[in-house]
């Protein structure tokens, strides 16, 4: 197993993608940390529903954008497991708005969750990946973030989402020399609770624009963020794994 004796941090990971990526983990031997904040009951069914499958797993609840939280998460982490060898940055949250109506605290809230919950839970765990010299961090953009793919009505996901590229790519300048190794994955629109909030027009746009015609299954997202926090990926850093059924082709 790939990820035996190894302990990984996955926000957002009561739902979706992040409840998905933990579970694979789990299955590949990691020790997982389920982290959400809103839906505590649903994060802790993730962490039930790895270990009654013999999986090992516990919840933590911590709103990613508030410091505070974040660091006595991570002192948890350490003080329970004393390690930390893979972070995947996964707590996001989109709502569609006009520009005209998109107001200053529906702006913020966006950048506080998806960017700089990014940029926190990388400082902290960095931290503890220097002192162990290896480690991987891994956080899920978006097509949205991408310079051809943004949406008029996600201006303030689109452009959280593009903080989260070049975050990646500055961190991995900075944490490389250290061993820890520095990517993202951008995918298009996915079968999440997450889609619940798009209109039924915009998933539509959305499937049409791809050239495979169907959204993407959090499983697909999973398998290539396992595969970046892998050692298969150790010559890999800095760069965005777009996985978008050809989406940003049609978009040109």
């Amino acid at each position: 197993m790939r990820f035996e004796n190894k302990v990984v941090l996955v926000t957002g990971s009561s739902t979706g993608i992040g409840k998905t990526t933990a579970i694979e983990f789990a299955k590949e031997g990691a020790s997982v940390v389920i982290n959400c904040f809103s839906s505590p009951e649903k994060g802790r069914n993730t962490a039930r529903e790895i270990t009654d499958s013999g999986g090992k797993a516990e919840f933590i609840q911590a709103d990613v954008s508030k410091e505070s939280q974040v660091n006595k998460m991570f002192e948890e982490i350490i003080r329970n497991y004393g390690r930390l060898d893979a972070l995947v940055n996964n707590a996001g949250f989109a709502k569609q708005s006009s520009f005209f109506d998109l107001t200053v605290p529906a702006f913020q809230k966006t950048l506080d969750v998806n960017l700089i919950g990014t940029f926190l839970c990388s400082k902290y765990a960095a931290r503890q990946m220097v002192k162990q010299g290896s480690g991987s961090i891994v956080s899920v953009a978006s097509i949205r973030g991408l310079e051809n793919c943004a949406r008029k009505d996600l201006i303030d996901y689109s452009i959280a989402k593009a903080g989260v590229i070049n975050l990646t790519k500055s961190l991995a300048k900075e944490l490389t020399p250290y061993g820890i190794n520095v990517n993202a994955v951008a995918p298009a629109i996915t079968r999440t609770e997450l889609v619940k909030n798009l209109s039924e027009q915009a998933k539509q746009k959305a499937v049409g624009g791809c050239l495979l015609k169907r959204m993407a299954e959090p499983i697909e997202i999973a398998k290539s963020i396992l595969f970046l926090s892998s050692s298969d990926a150790s010559y890999i850093t800095g760069e965005v794994l777009v996985i978008d059924g050809g989406y940003n082709l049609t978009a040109l």
